[in-house]
């Protein structure tokens, strides 16, 4: 298993490295884009839980480049936990979303000004133990919400990553009392899951139809499918390295180990997962 292989399992990570992404979820934000237009008159935006930054990323680009064709001023704030490497035009806070300061910051940055658009890709270190990772990815997303009725404009946009199941209609009940809109979309560049679940328990008066609507172009690559390294026979493959590695990453100290020779026989394994790469996975 070379440093190659996982290009050649995923696409999207592939892709993320060749055209500059710090990882492999810009793709998702784009194809939302694609399919809600997302950024049309947005001139302020928030990006909670942004490191690596890969949804900063496209906020820069998507917004600074209509603001070179003469728009009205652009802002962007990102916002999370880590040090995030710096990115043109976007203002970095490293701050917690469930403390009131951090609004507060956010809304001195934009001079008093709500944000047109808060976007959150944030998502906790899964266990494999679905029950519990919906559980506390569903309490993320409303940290983030609670954070984003601080800043968010009166009809503004609100983006967040769910882990979609059973209890997917009670998050969506409790969108549904701030946001006259909320559709469950799946890009397709995200990933497929593998549970199988009734995802409406609800019977009765209760009972929620959550609108669910899959993004992306059919003729796009499929997250789940392993594509040759050699996708055009007239360019030869040639490995790319992440554009942004982590600056601060949590397995730090397990990859000087490594790299000097300190680690036992019996932590080498364990630490063999902890390169670089993997944070541009998600």
């Amino acid at each position: 298993m070379g440093r190659s292989s996982k290009d050649k399992r995923d696409i999207y990570y592939r892709l993320a490295k060749e055209e500059g992404w710090r990882a492999r979820s810009a793709f998702k934000l784009l194809q939302l884009d694609q399919e809600f237009n997302l950024f049309a008159g947005v001139n302020r935006a928030v990006d909670l839980c942004a490191a690596p930054g890969s949804w900063s990323q496209v906020l820069s680009r998507k917004l600074r480049d209509r603001k070179e064709k003469g728009d009205a001023e652009v802002k962007i704030v990102a916002v999370d936990l880590q040090a995030m490497a710096p990115l043109p035009g976007v203002t970095q806070i490293q701050g917690d979303i469930t403390k009131i300061s951090t609004a507060e910051e956010i809304i001195r940055h934009f001079e008093g000004q709500p944000a047109d658009i808060v976007v959150c890709d944030g998502a906790p270190d899964v266990t494999g133990l679905h029950d519990v990772d919906e559980y506390i990815q569903a309490q993320l997303l409303l940290a983030a919400l609670n954070i984003t009725t601080h800043v968010l404009k009166r009809g503004g946009t609100f983006v967040a990553k769910i882990f979609r199941g059973k209890d997917v209609t009670l998050l969506y009940s409790q969108l549904k009392i701030f946001f006259s809109g909320v559709t469950c979309a799946k890009p397709r560049s995200s990933r497929n899951s593998s549970i199988d679940v009734d995802f409406n328990q609800l019977e009765g008066p209760n009972r929620v139809i959550v609108p669910f609507l899959a993004c992306g172009d059919l003729s796009a690559y499929d997250s789940d499918r392993t594509y040759p390294l050699q996708l055009d026979d007239s360019k030869e493959y040639q490995y790319t390295p992440p554009t942004q590695p982590p600056i601060q990453p949590p397995y730090q100290q397990a990859c000087h180990l490594r790299k000097n020779n300190l680690l036992s026989k019996e932590d080498a394994p364990s630490a063999s997962n902890n390169n670089p790469d993997s944070a541009e996975s998600s």
